[in-house]
């Protein structure tokens, strides 16, 4: 009979799945961005990359994880450059020009898969709770917030008003519960992502938005 597969290689093949897939993701949101604002070739393939590995190195570098995800699986650097030019070779040629709802979807996939990703890491650590959940939510909103910036914008995660940070926020506690009720791993990564996609597709289906700071004072104005 064949060795049982360790428990702890499970896990990481579903960490570097999860990680690979939101890569891909916030590449996608962040190709779209730089598109629309006219960028070059160039600054094209730094915003996707930017968009989606920022997250990730902040996680690391907070966490003093090394090597980084994209050192440690280089060969994801070819393919995200690879997935830009072609993108971008299919924007040419069909003469389409993405919208910001077409950057919003890709963004909530990589939303939900880092938070569960970064979250799960920092616990892996031994962080407290609260301290994980904050790094899934770094890890799930900080290459949005580079990507923005880069492309001169104030970050959308601080100004669109509708839930973004707040739901990686509580996807986090989704996985953090779903451990303290011991179910496995791999569950709790699947209904942490899952709820966290699911918040930021409902914010983005209904329109609903957080109150604005100062809305009734600037109405008496």
């Amino acid at each position: 009979m064949p060795n049982a597969v360790p428990d702890s290689f499970n896990l990481s093949a579903i960490l570097t799945a999860l990680e690979a897939l939101a890569v891909l993701a916030f590449a996608l949101s962040g190709l779209v961005a730089a598109v629309r604002k006219g960028l070059d070739a160039v600054g094209v393939c730094m915003v996707a990359g930017l968009t989606a590995f920022g997250g990730g190195t902040v996680r690391d570098v907070l966490l003093d994880r090394r090597p980084f995800f994209w050192v440690e699986h280089a060969t994801w650097l070819w393919v995200l450059l690879g997935l830009t030019v072609a993108a971008m070779l299919f924007l040419r040629a069909r003469h389409l020009s993405p919208t910001l709802q077409a950057a919003q979807w890709p963004d909530a996939l990589g939303l939900g898969l880092f938070t569960a990703n970064g979250t799960l890491m920092a616990l892996e650590q031994g962080m407290p709770g609260i301290v994980a959940v904050l790094m899934g939510m770094i890890t799930a909103v900080f290459g949005g917030v580079l990507r923005d910036i880069v492309c001169n914008d104030i970050p959308s995660a601080f100004s669109d008003h509708r839930p973004y940070a707040l739901c990686a926020f509580a996807g986090g506690w989704v996985l953090v519960g779903a451990l303290a009720l011991g179910l496995p791993e791999g569950v709790a990564l699947l209904l942490s992502a899952g709820f966290t996609l699911s918040l930021r597709g409902l914010a983005i289906a209904t329109g609903f938005t957080l109150p604005r700071w100062g809305q009734d004072e600037d109405r008496g104005r």
